[in-house]
């Protein structure tokens, strides 16, 4: 006897290809080495997001040197969500996105620290693939968790840092890691409203600086929306306050 063969939902179906571009993304971020162009070329394969193809075209000419002297430790980028925090307890920064990965089983082999955006993609991209099992498998429930983790993850995390390190990139020449940083801020949107939390830094708490610190006016403030707060650590080029 002969059973028809299983069709994915179709919905089940979308979540494995954007499980896969995330993968692409964060593999995109990550210090070029061993078989690491071998698996961009074959998850860029139909790819149809114009940017993350390109970026995985010219990954091509990927030098370790270049990515490290942009993206290493001692670079003029962070690749790191820590980077673009000012009034955020760093460590308390790492136990929360420590906490998204428990809680979903996250356990990555990478090199790079769990803040790293190449890590923190990453983990989009396993929730895709948590989100289609639990089409696939009728979990009604965790599909609906598994989706709030992802956007909350997002606005409280993985969108700091992607804007913070397109706009770095903006500044150099033009590269693959441009086109992924575009790619990526694609995917997570305009940077939320507020971003810090009620930690001050030694030496600020005299000055009356808080999530409001530094705040101004000026094109940053138009790209977040009329009225918003403009967290301290993204006013690119404005003039310092007297905070």
């Amino acid at each position: 006897m002969t059973t028809s063969p299983r069709v994915l939902d179709p919905r089940a179906v979308e979540l494995l290809r954007t499980a896969r571009d995330w993968r692409l993304v964060g593999l995109l971020f990550e210090r070029p080495h061993g078989i690491w162009l071998s698996e961009i070329t074959d998850l860029a394969l139909g790819c149809d997001d114009a940017d993350l193809a390109r970026a995985a075209a010219s990954a091509r000419d990927a030098d370790e040197g270049d990515y490290l002297a942009l993206l290493g430790p001692a670079g003029t980028v962070s690749p790191r969500e820590a980077g673009y925090r000012k009034t955020t307890d760093p460590a308390r920064l790492l136990a929360e996105i420590q906490a998204y990965y428990e809680a979903f089983a996250f356990h990555p082999e990478a090199e790079d620290p769990p803040d790293h955006v190449a890590v923190e993609a990453g983990f989009l991209g396993w929730l895709c693939l948590k989100q289609a099992y639990a089409l696939v498998d009728g979990g009604s429930e965790a599909l609906s968790v598994t989706a709030d983790a992802a956007q909350s993850f997002v606005a409280e995390h993985l969108a700091c840092v992607a804007h913070g390190i397109e706009h770095r990139l903006a500044s150099h020449e033009e590269s693959y890691l441009l086109h992924a940083a575009r790619a990526l801020i694609a995917r997570v949107g305009p940077l939320p409203k507020v971003l810090e939390g009620d930690w001050v830094p030694s030496g600020l708490e005299h000055s009356h600086c808080s999530v409001t610190c530094g705040l101004n006016g000026g094109a940053d403030k138009q790209a977040v929306g009329e009225g918003d707060e403009i967290p301290p650590e993204f006013r690119f080029g404005l003039p310092a306050s007297d905070c």
